[in-house]
C-alpha cells in the first residue's frame, strides 16, 4: 500500500519526535534546550551513561554520536518496536489521531473479507478455550497436566480443546449468526463433496491458536488425543488468512522479545515453544508442521541476524538441520547467519527443560555451532579418508557445497574455515605435530614411522613442512618485493595525506559537511586530532556554515591551525578558495572515493594473499579482480595525482594484476 503525498509530513508535524523518543529515554535536563527543540539523552540503542543521543525536534531527526544510529520518528518506532515500515506508520498515526488512508476498492473489499475471517477465527478460539474447562475436556486437562503445562501457560497461549463431535463447532458458530461459507473459508470446517452440511475439521484434539505478527488469529493447530490417530498434529489448511510457509508459531511475542535483546530460538513444535517461553526464552518460534521454508528463513532474519536452530537430538532432527543448511547457503548475506544447538540424548527442548531445568537449555544454546560446522560434520562424520582419492572426493563435495553461496566474500570466508578444518583432519595444521612418514628406500631398510592407530592415522607430511610438521615462514612473492606492500607504511602515509586534504576542504567549506555527512561519519581517521574535529563537524552539521566554522575554530583551535599549515594543504590553494564551492565539492568527493577504494583494496589484497597460501578458488580470484576494478575506477580522476601517490597506485595495480595472472583470475 502506498501513502498519499504529504501524509508522512503531516504525521511528523502532528507528532514531535521528542514525544515519540521520550517514551524510551530520560532526557538530560542540563544538556537539553527544550525551547530550541534540542534534546539529549543516553542512547536507547546501546548501553551508555553519557548523553550522546541527540534529537533535533525542529528537523525531526535523531543521531547518536556513540553508535551512529540515526533516523526519524518512523525509523525510531521500527527499531525500538521491531516492526515493519507500515506497522510503524500505523502506530504513529493512531497516536497522532490520524486515519490511515483508504485503499483502492478491490483492496478494501479484500481487507473487509479478511477482517470477517479473523472475527470467525477469534470466535472459534474462544469456543475451544471454553470446551477445555467442560466435562468433555477432562481428558485433555489430564494430558496437559502430565505434560506439566501450568495454568498460566494455558492462558498465555490460549490453549483449548475440540470435542470428538462431528458438528459441535459448526453448530456453535452458526448459532451465533456466522455464515457457513465463512466458517468453511476460515478452514474450521470441511464441506462434503456431495454438498451436504459442513463438519468440523478438528475433533478430539488439543487446540493451539496460530496468530500472525500483529496478533490476529489466522489458523489452528491440533494435537490428537487418540494415540492411533492418523496424524499426531494437524494444522489448518491454506486460506486467505493462513499461508503456513510464510508464518511462524508465536511470531508476534517472539519478535517483540527479540527487539529487546532476546535470542531468536527456532524449535520444532508448539509444546517446545511453550516450554522455552515458560523457561524464560521468550524469543522462541516454530515452523507450522513442515520443514522450514525460504520465506520462513527470510522472516527469521528480519527478526534476528543470527537465529539459533534448536534441533532435536534424534536422527530426524539432524536431517532437518542438514536440509536447512542446503536451503540457507544460497541465501546467506553479510551479517545474516544461523547457529545450530543440537540437544543431547535425542531429547527435544520440552524434555530437556523438564528433565534438567533451564540451565541445561541455556548451556545447549550457549554452545550453538555455526553453520559451517554442521556442513563439515555432514561430509566427514563416520567417513575414512585414508587415500588421496577419498580426500579428493571430500574436496570436490565441499567445493560443490560452497558454490551454492552467492556472496563471494562469505564464500571465501567459508573456504578459509573449511581449509582450517581440513588441515586439522589431515594433520596439516600450522604448528601441529603431524606424524612423520617417509617412502621406503630401494637401496636400504625403510625408515620407520609411528604405528598405525586407526583409519586416519596415516598422515603424510605436507610439502615444505619442517621436522615437526610446521610450515616455514612464507617467502614474499616476487611481485610484492618492489611494490607498495613491501615498503613499510607508505600506503598509510598516502592515506593520511588524503585524510588531511579531506579535513582541510571541510574546514574551508563547512557547507559541505551536511552534504557529505554520511561519508564523514563512516570515515576512519588516523590523523592527529582529526576524530575530535570530525565530532565537532557532525554535532554542528546542520547549523549555518558560519556557525559551524566558528565552532571548529573555538573548540579545536590547535588542531585546525596544524591542519591548515600542513605543507600538503598549503600547496593546494585553489581547493581552499572560499568562493569556489563546486570545485571543492568535486575534490572532496574524489578524495573520499579514492581513500575508500585504497583502504578496501588493501584489506581485500591482504586477505586474498593469505587465502592463496591454501587452495585458491573462484571466491579468492573474484575478490582480487573486484579489488583491481575498484582501484582502477578510483584512479580515473579529473584531477590526476602526481608524485608518490601516483607511483603507489601503479605499484599496487601491478601487484594485483600479478596475483590474477598467477591464479587464473579474469
Amino acid at each position: 500500500m502506498s501513502l498519499p503525498p504529504g501524509f508522512l509530513d503531516e504525521l511528523r508535524n502532528r507528532l514531535p519526535l521528542s514525544q515519540v523518543v521520550g517514551r524510551k529515554v530520560i532526557w538530560d535536563q542540563r544538556k537539553s534546550n527544550r525551547a530550541k527543540g534540542d534534546f539529549w539523552a543516553p542512547c536507547p540503542f546501546h548501553h551508555e551513561k553519557s548523553a550522546s543521543f541527540h534529537v533535533d525536534d525542529r528537523k525531526g531527526f535523531y543521531y547518536c554520536f556513540g553508535c551512529h544510529a540515526k533516523g526519524d520518528a518512523v525509523g525510531f518506532v521500527k527499531e525500538t518496536e521491531n516492526v515493519g515500515f507500515m506497522e510503524a506508520v500505523e502506530i504513529l498515526a493512531r497516536e497522532a489521531g490520524m486515519v490511515m488512508p483508504a485503499r483502492d476498492p478491490q483492496a478494501a473489499q479484500k481487507a473487509d473479507r479478511r477482517t470477517e475471517l479473523v472475527r470467525v477465527m477469534e470466535e472459534a478460539v474462544k469456543w475451544f478455550r471454553l470446551q477445555l474447562s467442560t466435562q468433555a475436556g477432562a481428558g485433555a486437562r489430564d494430558y496437559l497436566a502430565r505434560r506439566r503445562l501450568a495454568p498460566a501457560a494455558l492462558e498465555r497461549f490460549e490453549i483449548g480443546f475440540a470435542p470428538d463431535s462431528r458438528q459441535a463447532l459448526f453448530q456453535a458458530l452458526t448459532g451465533r449468526g456466522i455464515a457457513p461459507d465463512l466458517i468453511v473459508d476460515a478452514g474450521l470446517c470441511i464441506r462434503p463433496e456431495d454438498g451436504g452440511t459442513p463438519y468440523d475439521r478438528f475433533r478430539g484434539r488439543i487446540i493451539f491458536p496460530i496468530r500472525d505478527a500483529r496478533g490476529r488469529a489466522i489458523s489452528l493447530g491440533g494435537r490428537a488425543m487418540d494415540p492411533n490417530a492418523r496424524a499426531k498434529y494437524l494444522n489448518g489448511p491454506e486460506t486467505e488468512l493462513f499461508d503456513k510457509g510464510r508464518n511462524l508459531y508465536n511470531l508476534g511475542p517472539a519478535r517483540e522479545a527479540c527487539g529487546k535483546g532476546k535470542p531468536l530460538i527456532v524449535a520444532e513444535g508448539y509444546v517446545d515453544v511453550i516450554a522455552l517461553v515458560e523457561a524464560g526464552f521468550t524469543g522462541a518460534v516454530a515452523p507450522l508442521g513442515t520443514a522450514i521454508t525460504e520465506d520462513q528463513l527470510k522472516l527469521m532474519w528480519r527478526i534476528a541476524d543470527e537465529p539459533i536452530i534448536a534441533l532435536d537430538g534424534d536422527a530426524a532432527g539432524l536431517r532437518a538441520g542438514l536440509r536447512l543448511v542446503d536451503l540457507a547457503l544460497p541465501l546467506l548475506e553479510a551479517g545474516k547467519a544461523l547457529r545450530f544447538a543440537i540437544l543431547p540424548g535425542g531429547q527435544d527442548p520440552d524434555e530437556l527443560i523438564k528433565a534438567e531445568g533451564r540451565d541445561a537449555m541455556e548451556r545447549v544454546l550457549a554452545g550453538a555451532k555455526p553453520m559451517v560446522d554442521l556442513l563439515w560434520s555432514r561430509e566427514t562424520e563416520g567417513k575414512v579418508f585414508d587415500s588421496p582419492e577419498r580426500k579428493a572426493a571430500l574436496d570436490k563435495t565441499l567445493r560443490e557445497a560452497l558454490k551454492k553461496i552467492a556472496d563471494p566474500s562469505i564464500r571465501a570466508h567459508y573456504g578459509e574455515d573449511i581449509k582450517r578444518l581440513r588441515d586439522d583432519l589431515f594433520g596439516l595444521s600450522r604448528g601441529g605435530q603431524a606424524p612423520r612418514w617417509t617412502m621406503p628406500r630401494s637401496d636400504g631398510p625403510r625408515s620407520e614411522g609411528p604405528r598405525s592407530e586407526g583409519p586416519n592415522s596415516f598422515r603424510p607430511r605436507s610439502p615444505g613442512t619442517g621436522p615437526r610438521g610446521a610450515k616455514p615462514p612464507a617467502l614474499p612473492l616476487s611481485a610484492t618485493r618492489a611494490s607498495l606492500l613491501a615498503s613499510a607504511g607508505s600506503e598509510a602515509v598516502a592515506e593520511q595525506l588524503r585524510e588531511t586534504m579531506i579535513m582541510a576542504i571541510l574546514c574551508a567549506h563547512p557547507a559541505l559537511v551536511a552534504e557529505f555527512e554520511t561519508q564523514i561519519e563512516r570515515l576512519r581517521l588516523s590523523g592527529p586530532g582529526f576524530s575530535t574535529l570530525r565530532d565537532t563537524m557532525l554535532m554542528q552539521a546542520h547549523q549555518p556554515p558560519e556557525a559551524l566554522a566558528e565552532a571548529l575554530a573555538r573548540e579545536n583551535p590547535e588542531v585546525l591551525e596544524t591542519l591548515m599549515s600542513h605543507p600538503h594543504v598549503r600547496s593546494a590553494p585553489p581547493v581552499l578558495r572560499r568562493d569556489d564551492g563546486d570545485f571543492a565539492r568535486m575534490c572532496l568527493a574524489e578524495e573520499l572515493a579514492k581513500l575508500q577504494a585504497a583502504r578496501a583494496v588493501r584489506a581485500e589484497t591482504e586477505e586474498a594473499v593469505e587465502a592463496l597460501e591454501g587452495l585458491a578458488d573462484e571466491g579468492v580470484t573474484w575478490r582480487i579482480s573486484q579489488a583491481t576494478k575498484a582501484f582502477h575506477r578510483a584512479g580515473k580522476s579529473k584531477l590526476e595525482d602526481t608524485g608518490d601517490l601516483g607511483e603507489d597506485r601503479a605499484a599496487m595495480s601491478d601487484f594485483l594484476q600479478s596475483l590474477l595472472d598467477k591464479h587464473g583470475g579474469g
